[in-house]
């Protein structure tokens, strides 16, 4: 979150359109140094929340066209309204991909390091384990990530109950045919991604139609892009409902990740995007979070099974972008679940 005197620089600076740092340390309210104050703007600017127009004694600082997408937002105190009480934005915003993302980062360089960091260390670790250990502990992440994102989407069987299937093919007393089946899916497009390092490279419609459609193998789920409209629980959002422009997002999309420069943003970018488009009738979600580990796995990242993360977190995070385009929630949990994925499985 920002401290007060971020908060009331942006303020200012919101008020004002543009502003000097000289205009903005006569203004600020609090009793700070200029070179307090210029330190200030430089982390605004670096974390993408300001814009600098102009250089030199012209330099002007004004919001940058990344705000929305990177503004600190309490999520607890966001959600303390109810659903038709937040002003949201409600349809799809095209800019989102063509204006905003292809512009800006969502990582900051600390975020970047941090990320980079781990990276190496799983590395390190991974240089250290057999094939055989090696194997072992993707097999214990593809099970967690198969129950935790079927248990995101409302699927009762316990972690536990979900090793014993995949395992041994032994199903649950009291679940139903599908959760099995859907879990029985999770495991097998894991190891279709595991099977296959370079799928996604690059990242294309029809590559991403193939993982939805083992994922809704054998599930009363539609297969291939919608052609009408889907409504989502918990949100007055409403994703695309003609057939055309949903293509036209996905490829958007696609040429979006394959020109990103940096690995963990591709994968970002796939679990947030896709899920906001929605391509088809179910099962977004899911597609999305095998997508990002398959960009991870192809550029040689740890995967991420999401284990720890709550469910409603989740979801609020998630509806958070819907919503107002916003990643900070998101991103937090995909930082903090890929430290998991490294500390616990390598």
């Amino acid at each position: 979150m920002l401290d007060n005197r971020e908060s009331e620089i942006i303020e200012l600076v919101k008020k004002n359109q543009e502003f000097s740092s000289k205009e903005i340390f006569e203004a600020v309210t609090s009793t700070v140094s200029y070179a307090t104050i210029k330190r200030i703007l430089t982390n605004l600017v670096s974390s993408n929340l300001l814009s600098v127009k102009g250089n030199g004694k012209g330099t002007r600082y004004i919001i940058s066209s990344a705000y929305e997408l990177l503004e600190p937002i309490d999520i607890a105190k966001y959600y303390g309204k109810e659903i038709d009480e937040r002003e949201i934005k409600s349809s799809f915003n095209f800019n989102l991909i063509s204006e905003i993302l292809v512009k800006h980062n969502v990582f900051t360089d600390s975020e970047l390091t941090r990320l980079e960091a781990l990276q190496q260390k799983y590395v390190n670790n991974v240089l250290q384990l057999s094939e055989s250990e090696y194997k072992k502990e993707l097999e214990r992440l593809a099970i967690d990530l198969s129950w935790k994102s079927s248990q995101i989407e409302g699927n009762t069987y316990s972690l536990l109950e979900t090793e014993r299937l995949l395992k041994e093919r032994e199903t649950a007393a009291g679940k139903t045919k599908e959760e099995a089946i859907m879990l029985l899916n999770h495991k097998d497009a894991i190891d279709f991604i595991i099977e296959n390092p370079d799928y996604l490279i690059p990242v294309s419609i029809s590559k991403i139609e193939d993982i939805h459609s083992i994922l809704v193998k054998d599930l009363a789920i539609d297969k291939n892009l919608r052609k009408r409209r889907v409504g989502i629980s918990g949100t007055n959002y409403r994703p695309l409902d003609n057939e055309f422009q949903i293509s036209e997002a996905l490829t958007a999309m696609c040429e979006l990740i394959n020109n990103k420069e940096n690995r963990f943003e591709k994968a970002f970018l796939a679990l947030v995007i896709l899920s906001y488009i929605q391509p088809f009738m179910d099962g977004n979600k899911r597609t999305a979070r095998i997508v990002c580990n398959a960009i991870l796995m192809n550029n040689k990242c740890c995967p991420v099974s999401f284990r720890t993360i709550d469910s409603i977190d989740y979801k609020k995070a998630i509806l958070l972008f819907y919503e107002q385009n916003n990643v900070t929630r998101i991103k937090e949990i995909f930082i903090d679940q890929f430290e998991f994925a490294v500390n616990t499985y390598f």
